[in-house]
């Protein structure tokens, strides 16, 4: 029973990430996946996926989707989303939803050119709102879990 709560109050502080593949038969489509919960400054949750979609023949895109649930702030698009690293760079991922997002907590940005220029080392995400922003502490394990989703072949 003791291993059961330790293990239960891990599970409540470490984030959540889970990388999955998965394959359509049809269209030949391969996607790769990680997947993450993660808290902004206000403890709100998000759900965070970067993910690779793969088609024989063609160039393959890399996406990072933030989905805040119902209550959460609605994104400002198209804007771009800021990735700061611990030594303070700062990189800017496009806005793939250019007119309007599926709704208005949901945002996906463009990684293919971001990824290559990270190190494995924790980032903050800050998101574009109206009237200010939200940041999204992303720990060095995701980002970890990222760039291995993106050399998966």
């Amino acid at each position: 029973m003791t291993i059961y709560i330790f293990l239960g109050l891990g599970s409540l502080t470490s984030p959540t990430a889970i990388a999955a593949v998965n394959q359509r038969e049809a269209s030949k489509e391969v996607l790769y996946r990680s997947f993450a919960k993660l808290n902004d400054q206000s403890g709100r949750v998000w759900q965070v996926v970067l993910f690779k979609q793969v088609y024989p023949g063609q160039a393959q895109t890399v996406n990072l989707r933030l989905v805040g649930f119902p209550g959460s702030a609605e994104l400002l698009h198209p804007q771009p989303l800021k990735i700061t690293t611990p030594t303070g760079k700062v990189l800017t991922a496009t806005d793939v939803f250019l007119d309007e997002a599926p709704a208005p907590t949901i945002g996906q940005y463009d990684f293919k050119d971001i990824l290559p220029q990270l190190s494995i080392e924790p980032l903050v995400l800050t998101l574009p709102l109206p009237k200010n922003t939200i940041n999204i502490s992303v720990p060095q394990s995701v980002v970890q879990e990222w760039q291995e989703v993106v050399s998966g072949e």
